[in-house]
Parts: C-alpha cells; structure tokens; sequence
C-alpha cells in the first residue's frame, strides 16, 4: 500500500513538472512605415503552436509589430546559439 502511495506522489509530481515546463516559440514578425522585419524568439505558456501564436500577437502588438508565423515551439533545449545569435536584441525581449 506505502509502495502505491509513493508511486502515485512521484507520478503526479512528475506530471506537475511536466506541466510547468518552460515552452519558447521562434517567430516572424513585421513593422510597416517604413517595412521593417524581424526573428525573435519568446517564452510562452504553451507548447501548443496555434495556442503560442495567440499568446506572441498581442505582446508584439504592443510595440507595433505584427506577427507574421510562428516558426516552431520547443522545450528548453532549443534554447541555443544560433537562434539567439539569430534573433538578436530580440531574443527572449517579450
């Protein structure tokens, strides 16, 4: 019974973990007049594309950007030299 106990606490903790890991989006976006464009890359809630695309239109809206695609979601990992070396000043701004 202890052992079923035990098990079933690691297994919801570890699902809770699982849950709360961070999720990051690389993204496109545009500023017209005059046209600027640009690669960036931001912390999201979900790791669900179409559910990060909601979440990244209106924090780029806000400095007048639009968001043109989101490019791809991934886990921590994906957090390398490249995209950061890519997205510049705009990695992880928003």
């Amino acid at each position: 019974m202890f052992f079923s106990l035990m098990l079933a606490a690691g297994v919801a903790l570890g699902s809770a973990a699982a849950a709360e890991a961070a999720c990051y989006a690389d993204y496109k976006a545009k500023r017209d007049n005059p046209l600027e464009l640009h690669y960036g890359v931001m912390q999201v809630s979900s790791c669900d594309r179409t559910a990060a695309a909601a979440e990244i239109a209106p924090r780029l809206e806000r400095d007048g950007w639009t968001l043109l695609k989101v490019l791809s979601v991934f886990d921590e990992s994906g957090l390398n030299n490249e995209r950061k070396s890519r997205a510049g000043q705009y990695y992880l701004r928003y």
